[in-house]
This record gives structure tokens, sequence and C-alpha cells, in this order.
């Protein structure tokens, strides 16, 4: 009898140590400007993602039920999303739960983000890296460079059949996206983990920025996905992520385009994708941003306003904040530089 309390408690004990797996744990802008601060968390795991998530988790659970998801694929289909910091922690402060690819490393990310701000530097902007290092604009000298490189690449690419890597900085695939839902299913399901209960997996939503976009459309057609926002991003008749513009067609929840402009690389084959997106309810906004939109701008900026009002919409059910989506008023009260489109909603 002994031996087997013994035993009991060691099993018990090793589950403990399986479920509480949070190995450190960042805090940007005191938590967003939401109702349920943010922070940004490693879990032993889950080592190639981080979690943003609210403060005392369990505590918000309590008080306004499980959470929607967001899972997000970065700019450059890059492995770290220091970049997005500011955004996604803004809009889990208004109550959900973001998984995005690669560990939250903001030293060795500050390097790599500046190679891609050389060839998409929000003109007219002040950018502060995650090190608190402002980031001049590159002179054209710099851009050539980076475009040089880029190029040597692209064509190292069509030499080897990989026509879906563009980009020089592209090391993570569309998969991922799906690993970290399965990943918050089962902790979800797991009775001792920090998320038990936690997260609603009737409301999930996916999200890319740039060629993350192309991530985040090449799942879009999972059942467990409820909607597909794309930031500065389009298919067009580009292939990249293993993805063309059929997997539109296979797309059968609403959809928003968020671009920056004529000034956005995606801006044409943001327009291609919503002419050919026939059935879905689908909005496109461009923005006077660029193709870093207002990720660098206090608390990821309007545009992370945007899409949280889009996953209260979506997500929650919240009328209210479809207005701006659905009218060029309210659009315009929003943000006078914005031009929005919509179809069949």
């Amino acid at each position: 009898m002994k031996r087997t309390i013994i035993m009991l408690a060691m099993l018990f004990s090793v589950a403990g140590v399986a479920t509480a797996q949070t190995i450190d744990s960042h805090i940007v802008e005191g938590g967003g400007t939401g109702p349920y601060k943010a922070e940004i968390v490693a879990d032993e795991s889950l080592p190639a993602f981080t979690i943003y998530r609210p403060q005392n988790l369990s505590k918000v659970v309590a008080e306004i039920g499980k959470l929607p998801l967001l899972l997000y694929g970065n700019g450059g289909c890059a492995n770290n999303n220091v970049e997005m910091r500011l955004l996604l922690s803004e809009v889990v402060s208004h109550g959900y739960i973001a998984i995005a690819i690669g560990p939250y490393d903001e030293k060795s990310a500050v390097e790599r983000w500046k190679e891609v701000l050389l060839t998409s530097f929000p003109a007219g902007k002040k950018v502060i890296l995650a090190n608190g290092e402002e980031f001049v604009e590159p002179t054209a000298e710099q851009r050539e460079e980076m475009m040089r490189k880029e190029a040597e690449a692209r064509r190292a690419a069509q030499q080897s059949g990989n026509q879906a890597a563009p980009q020089i900085y592209l090391n993570t695939t569309a998969d991922q996206l799906l690993e970290a839902l399965n990943w918050i299913t089962d902790r979800n399901a797991e009775a001792g983990s920090e998320y038990y209960h936690s997260v609603d997996l009737h409301r999930v939503a996916v999200m890319g920025q740039s060629c993350g976009g192309a991530q985040a459309l090449a799942v879009s057609h999972d059942p467990r996905i409820s909607t597909t926002i794309m930031l500065n991003s389009g298919i067009g008749n580009m292939t990249m992520e293993g993805v063309d513009k059929a997997q539109l067609e296979n797309v059968e929840v609403p959809m928003l385009y968020l671009i920056g402009g004529e000034g956005d690389v995606a801006y044409p084959n943001s327009k291609l994708d919503y002419e050919r997106l026939s059935s879905i309810p689908v909005a496109l906004i461009n923005t006077p941003d660029g193709h870093s939109g207002t990720f660098y701008e206090k608390n990821g900026g309007p545009y992370a306003e945007a899409v949280t009002r889009w996953l209260n919409w979506q997500l929650r059910g919240n009328k209210a904040d479809a207005s701006i989506f659905l009218d060029d008023e309210s659009l315009r009260d929003f943000n006078p530089t914005w031009i929005g489109m919509r179809k069949n909603f």
C-alpha cells in the first residue's frame, strides 16, 4: 500500500512538471490598452513558438469564459515574431490567446529585422527595434545591396526547383500554424495544464503578414479555422508556401485584407485576390502606411485596433465592431485616410 502511494505521488509530480512549463515571460508597453493585460511567454513543450496571453489567465477565463484563439505567421516567413509583438500584445489584451511562429528572442531578432527593413522601410516613420534602437531609413545603396541578395536567392531557388522561396530569410512552414493549433487543443483538454478549458476551439482565427499571409492562406481550408486575416499580403499570381491562386477556392470563411496602399508590395496581389474571391465574405482596406503597416507604432497603431475589431466581430459576434468593415462613413470616422471595399456580407 505504501509503495502504491509513493508511485502515485511520483506520477502526479511528473504530471505537474509536464503541464507547468512556462519558462520565460515578457511584458511590452504595459501589456496593451485592453482590460486583460498581456504577457508574452515561452513554453518548454512548444519551443518553436511564442504564446501571447492575458496575465492571470485562469482569472480572466473565470471572468469572461474561454478565449478565442489567433494563430500568426511572420513577415518574411521568419522564425521570430518580435516585429509583431506590439500588435499581438494589444490584441491579446482584449481577451484573446495568440500563438505566433518562432521563439521570442529579442536579441537575435534585431539584426534580422534590420534586413527586412532595408527593403520594406515604412517611409516617413520612426522605427524603434526591440532593443530600443532607432532604425533610420536605409540609403539607396543599402536597398540595392539587399535587393541584389534577394535576386541571387531567387535564382538559386529556381535552379533548385523551389519556386516558393523568393526571400533569403524564409525558414518556417505553413504546417507550423496547425502544429500550434494541435498543441493548444491538447493542452486545453489536459487537466493540470495552464490552458485547461481556457481556449474556445470553435473560435479560431489565422493571420499572417506578408509571406506569413501565404502561410495563413495555406491552412485556411482547415475546418477548425473561423476567419483569415491577411496583413500586407496577397497571393495574386504568385506561388508561395506551396499555395497559389487556386487555394482561394478552398477558403470558406470570411477574410480581411489590410494593405498599405499602392506603396505596399502586396497591393496588386491583394486586389487580384479580392476580385477572385467570389463567394465568401471579404473586406479589403487600404491604408497609406506601406508594407510595414503600423506595427512599429505604439500598441501596434490603428492596424492593431482594426484586427481587434475584426476578431471581435467574427469570433465574438460583436456587431458594433463590424461597422468599419461594412460602411465607408464609419471607416472614414475611424481613419479618414483608409479606403475600404467589401462584398458578400
